[in-house]
């Protein structure tokens, strides 16, 4: 999260080396900042096994399972509309302005996917919050108006569904695989499999319909998002499995080390290319890989060799994540540009303002984080 944000605001800053920037879509090649979306989504699988086990542990039934699945979906990409249409509405058609518009909607989000204590003598209050979000987000959403380049009113623009909703359909598509098979062991890696597969003839163009069908009809698209949740799956499943349990960091370190050396050769031997922009085969294996070594790595230093404490100004945004990520936004409906002095947004002074304004979000983060401010899917 803190990588995400810093990478966002350095791409608002001029006069960098060219690996601060994400890779142009027609060119070969990757970096960093092209790794940060791909890493979150492994660590998105990563998440499902435990998440899976800690409901049912709780007494959920399966129709719960789906039915969190379902509404945590829906909610990442309702927020993705949100931030995706935000400087898309017509003030004149919608009656308030822009950025009043986007503080109301993600106000109202907050309120509503806030955790809120059900034990506390506040729990009415805490319903009419609830309640009050949900309003904010409806009426935001009802009123919305724009106007496209042809001159035509319309409503929300459903062409790009923002980071949050690409995560959101990725999830979902991921879980509809998994769900029903997670009781064989080798489903993870075989789903893996085939969605690497579905990327490399989609990639080719020997199939298409992936790009023609909407997300609501097809929502894993060319395989290469959801490929990625599906590692995170496998790599947790794997790794978290009765048969590594007392030998874990010897024997499971070795299979992810030999695995994900086995896919970056893979990946390089794929001939479509590196990009991000075009989902190829080479970018996603590399990237999967890259992220089973840097969880390996961090796993060795914080829980072998318990050097820990250097991430916890890093645990505020960890923890919580959806807000850390609403946060940049809100403080540019609040402020506009004025947190960003514009005569400094170049050369190193810019990165180190970027430095400086992810620091900042951390921090505010940690504060609304103790405050009891935690949106919760």
């Amino acid at each position: 999260m803190v990588v995400m944000v810093l990478v966002n605001q350095i791409a608002e800053m001029r006069q960098l080396p060219w690996w601060t920037y994400h890779m142009p879509g027609s060119a070969n090649g990757m970096t960093y900042v092209d790794m940060v979306f791909p890493f979150f989504l492994f660590i998105v699988g990563m998440s499902i096994p435990l998440a899976i086990q800690h409901r049912l542990a709780k007494g959920d039934t399966e129709f719960d399972l789906w039915q969190h699945v379902v509404l945590r979906s829906l909610g990442l990409i309702v927020l993705g509309l949100i931030l995706a249409n935000s400087e898309k509405a017509n003030p004149n058609l919608t009656g308030i302005g822009q950025r009043a518009w986007t503080f109301i909607a993600l106000l109202g989000a907050i309120l509503f996917w806030n955790s809120y204590s059900r034990s506390s003598p506040r729990r009415h209050l805490f319903s009419a919050m609830k309640v009050s979000g949900a309003v904010m987000m409806v009426v935001m959403l009802a009123i919305f108006r724009r106007t496209t380049s042809a001159g035509t009113i319309r409503w929300l623009d459903f062409s790009y569904w923002e980071i949050l909703g690409m995560i959101g359909w990725t999830y979902l598509g991921a879980s509809l695989l998994y769900l029903p098979t997670r009781r064989w062991r080798w489903s993870a890696p075989a789903w893996f499999a085939a969605l690497s597969l579905l990327n490399v003839f989609s990639s080719a163009h020997w199939i298409t319909f992936p790009y023609r069908l909407p997300f609501y009809l097809w929502p894993i698209k060319s395989g290469a998002g959801a490929s990625m949740v599906m590692a995170g799956i496998a790599a947790a499943t794997l790794f978290f499995s009765d048969a590594f349990e007392g030998s874990r960091n010897r024997k499971t370190m070795w299979v992810l080390l030999v695995a994900s050396s086995l896919l970056v050769a893979a990946g390089l031997l794929a001939p479509l290319g590196i990009s991000k922009l075009r989902a190829t085969p080479t970018y996603t294996l590399i990237c999967v890989a890259a992220a089973s070594l840097a969880f390996l790595a961090l796993y060795w230093i914080c829980d072998v060799r318990r050097h820990a404490s250097w991430g916890n100004f890093a645990r505020p945004a960890g923890s919580n994540t959806l807000l850390t990520y609403l946060l940049p936004d809100l403080t540019l409906v609040l402020f506009g540009r004025a947190v960003l002095v514009e005569r400094w947004d170049y050369g190193w002074i810019g990165a180190l303002q970027a430095a400086l304004y992810t620091a900042m979000i951390v921090i505010a983060s940690a504060i609304l984080t103790r405050f009891k401010v935690r949106i919760q899917l």
